[in-house]
């Protein structure tokens, strides 16, 4: 059986992954894509438990290395539980988050810098690496703009302005170094939105 592909959806907090992943999944189920959508952290038991730590606005005093060292371990379960047998049965895996956040996130915006980052998700890194990348570029004062602020329950979306645009220009700079991240402008309508994401996919060989 042909192996199947890996899409991960990347984008600042309120770019519109959301609303695209939505509108995939109902085109994917529309052709009879075989398909799963799942998302990071998260997509099993044990990577939501790590999850709802991770989020958890309440847990303010975990440290930067904890916070990235719970990503990557829920990610390695992450892929055991859910993404290497859907990549064995041949279906297209869609996630929301992969190993890109991880550099936006933790080692541009906590500055624990990339060869930290890369070391702990080696595994992950090396055996799954996606097909196609789709970022949402959507700076995070338009995001957060159109989101009507941040989450006051969300950890992460708590962290205030500078963090975020840091996170921004983190994803930019892994947008630079790697020819599997696909930038599109996030500026436009969903649906013309979705139209390059399309776009993407079937030049990318995907769909």
């Amino acid at each position: 059986m042909k192996k199947g592909k890996f899409i991960t959806f990347e984008g600042c907090d309120g770019c519109g992954k959301s609303t695209q992943l939505k509108l995939l999944s109902d085109y994917l189920t529309e052709q009879d894509v075989p398909h799963i959508f799942t998302r990071e952290p998260g997509g099993g038991k044990i990577s939501e438990a790590i999850r709802e730590i991770l989020l958890n606005g309440k847990n303010s005093e975990m440290t930067d290395a904890c916070e990235a060292l719970l990503y990557a371990a829920a990610r390695v379960q992450h892929l055991h539980d859910r993404v290497q047998p859907a990549l064995d049965e041949g279906k297209l895996v869609v996630c929301d988050r992969y190993v890109d956040s991880s550099f936006a996130y933790q080692a541009y915006a906590r500055g624990l810098g990339v060869d930290f980052i890369g070391k702990i998700n080696a595994y992950a890194i090396e055996n799954y690496s996606p097909d196609v990348t789709i970022f949402i570029d959507l700076s995070p004062e338009d995001a957060f703009k159109r989101k009507h602020g941040a989450d006051e329950n969300d950890r992460l979306e708590q962290a205030g302005m500078e963090f975020h645009k840091r996170v921004y220009e983190g994803y930019l700079e892994i947008a630079k170094k790697e020819s599997r991240v696909a930038v599109i402008d996030g500026k436009q309508t969903p649906d013309g939105v979705f139209e390059s994401v399309l776009k993407v996919l079937k030049d990318r060989n995907c769909l």
